[in-house]
């Protein structure tokens, strides 16, 4: 019925499957999205988001329900920040291209709602993709990860509207995956294998007979291998606990120092004590403070790291951050309306840190960063000493 290389129908137990593969921001993706829609008239819809994608999509004043205290709180500064790259690298695109990212999802729910078709979000909630990905990284991987997202932040202005519509290529995002999984295997099972099981169990499973799925180009010649794998999709929505050795190291390095400290008083009296004191304070403080320094923080936060993070480097359920970051937007005071301008600030790596709310979470993943480096470098020094 469709001569489109992006359109795929398969038949499952007598019922009619079709799969668009998009291009995120393309307009082609958009128009071709209601055009299958209308000339299918489907029983339902799905689309590949989860509830809260859904939510941010269809929510134009998300941006000024923000609390930066309860994400503080939540330990939730770098996941933010790094969604927000993420955002910025998709905004730049469709600035480029003259389309708004997720168009084409925007488009498909509409369409379902004109038909008045069920309308079915078929991906695993974001949360549990982002931690099961994150958990089967080592931690090498997730460098290069973040590497990989700042290098996109800066790299969206090169590349235009012809290579976006490559990507919808089957061959094409076939050899990038191969490519993909040889430069980081890890990232291959959470992030994509699991999500086309997921996201084929869904549209598999959705009412009617004749279902349309709106999916990212990359997950077609996936989903089409599993059309007829059961899948246990609450078991891919597990999140992984902690593994034992992260638990174990947790409350390891703590209780070496303080005991370290003890033995330094106890065999050598205050002289040794001082110098393991020194070896901890020293690294754990300064660095803390640099990374607030050059994550833009204020002089009063940059004091509030140097004396917070030897502390709360000792006690596994605070980090120096959830201090610094109150400190920080006390003084900058983010308003709602900063909150509103996040999407138009994260389009320039100025406009990020010129945003009071977003350089508040800067400056606390800045300052955990240097005290965590400091850590590991004060543990050497007084182990050193015993």
């Amino acid at each position: 019925m469709f001569n489109s290389d992006t359109v795929t129908q398969l038949e499952y137990q007598g019922r009619t499957l079709t799969l668009v593969g998009t291009a995120h921001v393309s307009k082609k993706s958009v128009e071709e999205v209601e055009h299958v829609i209308d000339t299918l008239r489907p029983d339902t819809v799905c689309v590949e988001l989860d509830q809260t994608r859904y939510d941010n999509l269809i929510d134009e004043d998300r941006f000024r329900k923000l609390d930066i205290f309860q994400i503080i709180r939540q330990q939730k500064a770098l996941y933010f920040l790094s969604t927000l790259t993420l955002s910025a690298f998709q905004k730049k695109l469709g600035d480029k291209l003259g389309v708004k990212p997720g168009a084409e999802m925007h488009a498909a729910i509409n369409k379902a709602k004109t038909l008045d078709a069920t309308l079915v979000l078929a991906d695993r909630d974001i949360q549990a993709t982002l931690k099961r990905t994150w958990a089967n990284l080592s931690f090498w991987n997730r460098s290069e990860l973040l590497s990989a997202l700042i290098a996109g932040f800066f790299s969206a202005h090169e590349i235009e509207e012809d290579q976006i519509e490559q990507m919808k290529d089957k061959d094409t995002i076939g050899e990038m995956m191969k490519e993909f999984a040889k430069a980081m295997p890890k990232l291959q099972g959470p992030l994509i294998d699991e999500r086309d099981r997921y996201l084929m169990s869904a549209v598999r499973e959705a009412p009617g007979k004749n279902v349309v799925a709106v999916v990212g180009a990359a997950h077609v010649e996936g989903m089409k291998k599993y059309l007829n794998e059961p899948v246990d999709r609450a078991q891919l929505s597990v999140i992984p606990p902690p593994t034992l050795l992260s638990q174990i190291l947790k409350w390891l390095i703590p209780l070496v120092i303080l005991a370290s400290f003890y033995w330094g008083w106890k065999e050598h009296s205050n002289q040794r004590l001082l110098e393991m004191i020194n070896a901890w304070v020293l690294p754990t403080a300064v660095l803390s403070g640099l990374g607030t320094l050059l994550s833009g923080g204020k002089p009063l936060t940059v004091l509030c790291a140097m004396i917070s993070a030897p502390i709360t480097t000792l006690h596994p359920a605070i980090g120096v951050g959830m201090v610094v970051a109150p400190v920080e937007a006390w003084l900058r005071k983010p308003t709602v309306e900063d909150c509103e301008q996040i999407p138009t600030a994260i389009a320039t790596f100025r406009g990020v840190f010129k945003n009071p709310f977003t350089r508040v979470l800067i400056v606390a993943v800045g300052s955990s960063l240097g005290a965590v480096i400091g850590m590991w470098i004060g543990t050497a020094g007084v182990l050193k000493l015993l």
